[in-house]
This record gives C-alpha cells, sequence and structure tokens, in this order.
C-alpha cells in the first residue's frame, strides 16, 4: 500500500514561511507527506555585468537567518528541508525520483530568469508528476483582479482606487496540521554560512536602523512590536520619512521580499488593529504601501522584461552615461552631495537606506548624474537587504523617468536634505 501514498515537494523561492501559504497548505490537504526544498541557485550569485555580485552578504545573511527559522518551523511539520547549491532545474528531479514524489507545488515567478528557470524544470520531470503552481505574493491576488493584466492602469493612483474599490483581500490559509510522523522523509541538510559563499562573517553596525534578524518568527515579532507594544503603526503616515532608528517606518519589507511574511498577514494584523486599538490616515498608510508593492509586481507582470531594459516600460530614448569614476563615487559616498553620500555609506556599512533616501540617491544617479539607471539599481540588488525584483526596478525607473510616474520630476537634494535632516543629525551620523 506504500506505493500509493502521495509525496509532496514544496520548492521554495521567495515564500520562505509556512503559515498563510498556498503550496504547504494545499500539500497538507492532498498529500501524505511532505519535503520542501531550496537552493541557492548559483545564478543568484553570479556577478552582474556592473560588476557586483547579484546577492551581497547582508541579504545573504539575512536569509541564512531565514532558512534557519524555517527548517525549525518545518521540522514541527515533519517536513524536512531540503538545502541544495544546484540549478533546481537539476536539483528538482534527482529529488522527484529518489523520493517518489507524486505532486510539486511552487509559486509562480514571471521575471525572465526565473521564467527560464521554470521551463527548464518542466521539460526535465516526468508528466506523472502533478505540477501545481500559485501566485502566492500579492496583496490583490490575480483572479481578483478588475481589469486584466494587458490593460491594467499604467498610473498608480488609477490602479488603487479600482482595486480599493472592487477587489476583496482573501483572507490567510490556515495553519496547516503535522504529517504523521511516520510518513516523515527524512533528509538533514546543513545551512550554508557566509564564508561558503567567499564572505567574511561580519557584526552588525551598531548604527543601523535594521538591527532584525531573518525568518517568519523574527518578522512575527516586528510586527507585534511596531503594533502592537508601540503603536508606532498609528503614527507611521507622519514618521516614515525618518532616517534614523528602528521605529520610523514598519521596516517589514525585508520580510515580505523573501516572503517570510506575506501580504496578507500584514494586512489582516492592521485590520486587527484598527478594529482593537484605533483607525487612522496612518494605519490606511501601510495599506497604501502594499498596495504600491502589488502595482509594481503587476507592471512587471503586464511588461515582462521591459522593466530591465534601459528605456523602462516607456521606450526613453535618452543619452544615459556609465562613467566608472562616477558610480564608484557614488557608491562610496564621495559626491558633491553630502546628503547622497550620508544614504551611500549607510547603504555600503548596512544594506539598509531609508524610502527617503533611497528616492534622493537614485534621483540624483540618473537625473543629475545622467548614469544608466540600471548600474543604480544592481547595485541595489547587491547590497540591499530587502530587494525585491520588482519593486527595485520599478522604482528605479519611476525615478528615472522611463517608468510610471506621470510627473517625471527630479528630487532638490539640498532642499531635502534641509526637509528631512535639518538639524544634519543624519548626515553627522554617517560622515564621521
Amino acid at each position: 500500500m506504500q506505493e500509493s501514498k502521495r509525496t509532496a515537494l514544496i520548492w521554495l523561492r521567495n515564500d520562505l514561511r509556512i503559515t498563510d501559504h498556498y503550496g504547504f497548505y494545499n500539500a497538507s490537504k492532498n498529500c501524505d507527506r511532505a519535503i520542501a526544498y531550496y537552493t541557492f541557485d548559483p545564478k543568484q550569485f553570479r556577478q552582474t555585468p556592473w560588476g557586483f555580485k547579484k546577492t551581497g552578504k547582508y541579504r545573504l545573511q539575512f536569509l541564512i537567518e531565514t532558512l534557519e527559522q524555517l527548517k525549525s518551523d518545518l521540522l514541527k511539520k515533519n517536513i524536512s528541508l531540503v538545502i541544495d547549491n544546484k540549478n533546481p532545474e537539476k536539483g528538482i528531479p534527482k529529488l522527484i525520483d529518489a523520493f517518489r514524489i507524486t505532486d510539486i507545488y511552487y509559486q509562480k515567478e514571471w521575471t525572465q530568469e526565473e521564467q527560464i528557470t521554470t521551463d527548464a524544470l518542466k521539460k526535465n520531470i516526468s508528466d506523472k508528476v502533478s505540477v501545481h503552481s500559485f501566485y502566492d505574493q500579492f496583496l490583490y491576488h490575480p483572479d481578483d483582479l478588475p481589469i486584466e493584466i494587458e490593460n491594467l492602469p499604467e498610473v498608480f493612483t488609477v490602479f488603487r482606487k479600482k482595486c480599493e474599490k472592487s477587489v476583496t483581500i482573501r483572507s490567510c490559509f490556515n495553519s496547516i496540521q503535522p504529517f504523521p510522523i511516520e510518513n516523515t522523509l527524512l533528509h538533514e541538510d546543513k545551512i550554508p554560512s557566509l564564508k561558503d559563499f567567499n564572505f567574511l562573517s561580519f557584526e552588525k553596525n551598531q548604527q543601523t536602523a535594521f538591527p532584525f534578524i531573518g525568518g517568519s518568527k523574527s518578522g512575527k515579532q516586528r510586527i507585534d512590536h511596531y503594533f502592537w507594544e508601540t503603536e508606532k503603526i498609528s503614527t507611521y503616515k507622519h514618521t516614515r520619512n525618518g532616517l534614523i532608528g528602528e521605529d520610523y517606518s514598519s521596516k517589514l519589507s525585508a520580510w515580505l521580499a523573501n516572503g517570510s511574511l506575506s501580504a496578507r498577514e500584514i494586512y489582516w494584523e492592521i485590520k486587527s488593529f484598527e478594529k482593537e486599538k484605533k483607525k487612522n490616515q496612518s494605519t490606511y498608510w501601510l495599506v497604501f504601501e502594499l498596495i504600491w508593492r502589488d502595482f509594481f509586481k503587476y507592471i512587471s507582470l503586464k511588461h515582462g522584461n521591459k522593466i530591465f531594459k534601459i528605456g523602462g516600460i516607456l521606450d526613453k530614448n535618452y543619452n544615459w552615461n556609465t562613467d566608472k569614476k562616477k558610480l564608484q563615487s557614488w557608491i562610496d559616498g564621495s559626491t558633491d552631495e553630502s546628503f547622497v553620500n550620508a544614504n551611500m555609506i549607510e547603504l555600503l556599512k548596512t544594506g539598509w537606506m531609508s524610502n527617503r533616501g533611497r528616492q534622493n540617491v537614485a534621483s540624483y544617479f540618473a537625473k543629475e548624474l545622467l548614469m544608466d539607471w540600471r548600474m543604480g539599481a544592481a547595485y541595489f540588488e547587491s547590497q540591499l537587504i530587502d530587494y525585491d525584483v520588482h519593486s527595485n526596478y520599478g522604482n528605479w525607473m519611476y525615478i528615472s523617468g522611463v517608468g510610471n510616474d506621470p510627473r517625471d520630476r527630479k528630487f532638490d537634494i539640498s532642499w531635502q536634505a534641509q526637509k528631512y535632516d535639518s538639524q544634519n543629525k543624519f548626515q553627522k551620523l554617517w560622515l564621521k
């Protein structure tokens, strides 16, 4: 009778959680046992054409911590986590054979590199394996949108109003019950360290605004702190342009980026807070930011590879510069603008930068230095703990005048510095 058991493989990418997870939830309903798979895909650690590693040490450290937590969470459900370092299109077929996998579950990704990987994998697995792919990274599920993707509005406000008017946010998937212990597929893999990727281990910078570790548990602790313990969420709209400290913003983007928290989990926690504590412009504004995140995901879904092209989604033909010295002075924080420099040094030393800082340094790079914006986007990809392909490229296009900004604005850096750092506290912190 053993052969009739259904065995699920959950292939994990940027959905590194067990709660509110389509794959784990449905595997627990439809299969007798399950194994989870994550690979440190070599493609994610190669050098980009601009000379940066695609994944730098800060995001990698956060990812390693996330996987340690996930491994622990999965073991409580009698699910082993397989850790690999091969391309998934090579690693997964071997596991399918070794564990007689009947069902494979994975979150859909649509950007080019991920799509190539998925297509290659499908060619390498037997037709007898049932493939279940799903969209699980949105606030507004694609099936619930009031508009077809190809007709998606190019202006955020139009998108937001249409969705807010007619889309109901789905509830979270229930927590899963443990699989029967006797069905557990035992597999023990060690999670690699920074050293395995030729990075030196590092101490967190004492001045960082993001002192947190990776993993769902830490993400939920952050929600507890920011919502319930301090109620800082209720002043978010007024503090979100801050530059110093842990609590000027929610800081939830890093957990969202690797999927150790879902957008729905955060949304429903906001709704609980509004019901039990208070509802105001600030609590709404955090939902507003989740909608922005969705918007850039949908723009990427609509336009595909254009988000990586120099002309962006507008096919603009600007004369961009690729001066390596200018790029390096921007990275090092040795430009003519001290506010830009302070933000860039913060990024270099911590892997974090505020939203206000990101807009200013990107505007300076693209609009003042007239540098190829994709170089800046690639550097952010390497450095940021909370890098998300859709938000990163969407925001860089927006600020560089090749994306969704109908006004194509340019930041007045000295005015911004005066407004948001009038006492020079932030600049003094990083420009010692």
